[in-house]
């Protein structure tokens, strides 16, 4: 990458965590789509109770990684096993730092041999095109920058479209766009489709609390597969998701989408941030929410905390095995939801519709407000925890937080306080109003919330956090 590095603009800005929390951008964008199609709550019911077309076709990056080396340097840079992953599979794939801490968490698509597609938020991304530059693996890497980020003459349009179908009516739209039985997949496997007279690749995946299906192809074929899937669902209460809904479905899910990429600091990430830009996404994300340290390292978190400790395998050689090794048998932190106790909200709600000091504002249905948010969550007035997503759910009735506390306090039933709000005012960030913090009750329970989720995904991180 040309132009001043990531190290020469940490250098410059000193105290990284000061930068991070006063960086003027707030959360993801998701473009391409309108905030609502009908109204959010609706649109969050229809993955519970019917069936949902999310677009995933424009907020992603895509990589692609061909050659005779791609499947030897994805081994390499991911701590979960590539024993039986074969062409028309794909896996969770979230990169560590030689230190052991997580840089983030994409999709990774097996699409034939030596040919590979990551997807999803961009460090785990631009870790893979740093070693891809390497030149110690025989790869070629081609970046589809999301939408937001590319020339407004280029956003129009993708290398491929990306829909996902979920809900308990999914089976049947997929079956009626199709027009026979659709294969039997398992969880992660793909398999060819045809869609209106055009071939489609579909992934088995869930993201909603239900299971579904991921539906891609190339570009030329957005609109062809979309109207058809459109017209499939009309008898099966297929509902539109807009920008807004879309990343509350998390919540019930339990998938942290958050975590703070860990290569602002050790020796084992300076090669990376000396290559990288200071364009690049560690250069231009935000950090903000109660929880504030001098220390950015403060913010990383393991395979464990997130859940993905089920993912680790020592069965081949990759970068951070050596940390993950050394810490696998110590005590980490468990993911867990916090349903937020209602009165409190209506609470820190009700403080808006009074002059004088006002609680940070609670948006509907994603109360995030940055693109990486930690909130302390306390217990006894002590910090026992971190909340890295927050929002509202319908089909819960209430605000939901993801976080991750002490062992001791992870049994379904524990009382603990989010603290909501940034100390001394808040930030300047563009999304932050002047506030005080305050303290919200919450009661420790399952990840996934959704009985759904817990009961239907394959076994994995899901089903052995529940």
């Amino acid at each position: 990458m040309s132009g001043k590095s990531l190290q020469q603009l940490l250098d410059e800005k000193g105290d990284i965590v000061e930068f991070l929390r006063n960086q003027q951008v707030g959360p993801n964008v998701y473009p391409g789509v309108p905030g609502e199609y009908s109204n959010w709550r609706d649109e969050q019911r229809s993955w519970a109770e019917s069936s949902v077309l999310f677009n995933q076709s424009f907020h992603m990056v895509d990589l692609l990684v061909t050659g005779p080396g791609a499947f030897d340097m994805l081994s390499y840079l991911a701590p979960n096993s590539f024993k039986g992953f074969v062409p028309n599979r794909a896996k969770q794939f979230a990169p560590v730092t030689p230190e052991g801490y997580v840089i983030g968490d994409v999709i990774l698509f097996y699409l034939e041999e030596e040919k590979f597609e990551l997807v999803g938020r961009a460090p785990s991304i631009e870790w893979v095109e740093y070693w891809a530059s390497t030149g110690k693996w025989d790869v070629k890497v081609e970046r589809d920058e999301r939408t937001a980020a590319r020339p407004l003459d280029q956003q129009g349009y993708r290398r491929n479209y990306r829909f996902q179908l979920q809900g308990p009516n999914a089976m049947q739209v997929l079956e009626k766009a199709m027009g026979e039985t659709p294969p039997d997949l398992k969880f992660f496997h793909m398999a060819p489709i045809m869609i209106a007279g055009v071939e489609v690749r579909a992934l088995r995946h869930g993201m909603a609390g239900q299971p579904g299906y991921e539906l891609f192809g190339p570009w030329k074929d957005y609109d062809t597969v979309r109207n058809a899937l459109i017209e499939a669902g009309k008898d099966h209460g297929l509902t539109l998701c807009g920008g807004r809904t879309y990343s509350s479905n998390t919540l019930e899910s339990g998938w942290i989408p958050s975590p703070l990429p860990a290569t602002y600091t050790g020796e084992g990430s300076k090669a990376f941030r000396e290559w990288a830009s200071e364009n690049s996404y560690e250069g231009k994300c935000s950090l903000g929410g109660s929880f504030v340290s001098d220390n950015i390292e403060d913010y990383y978190l393991n395979p464990w905390e997130l859940g993905y400790g089920i993912m680790v395998k020592f069965d081949h050689d990759f970068i951070g095995r050596e940390a993950l090794e050394k810490i696998k048998d110590q005590p980490h932190r468990r993911k867990v939801t916090l349903a937020l106790d209602n009165e409190d909200i209506v609470r820190v709600m009700s403080s808006m519709l009074q002059t004088g000091d006002k609680a940070k504002f609670l948006e509907f249905p994603s109360a995030v407000y940055c693109m990486h948010p930690y909130d302390a969550v306390l217990k006894d007035g002590k910090t026992v925890g971190l909340s890295t997503w927050i929002g509202y759910t319908i089909n819960a009735g209430r605000f939901l937080a993801l976080a991750m506390v002490d062992a001791e306090f992870a049994e379904p039933g524990t009382e603990v306080t989010l603290l909501w709000g940034e100390p001394d005012g808040g930030t300047s960030k563009p999304t932050v109003e002047r506030h005080v913090q305050t303290e919200i009750k919450a009661i420790v329970s399952s990840v996934p919330y959704s009985e759904a989720a817990r009961d239907n995904y394959a076994d994995g991180w899901r089903t052995k956090n529940a």
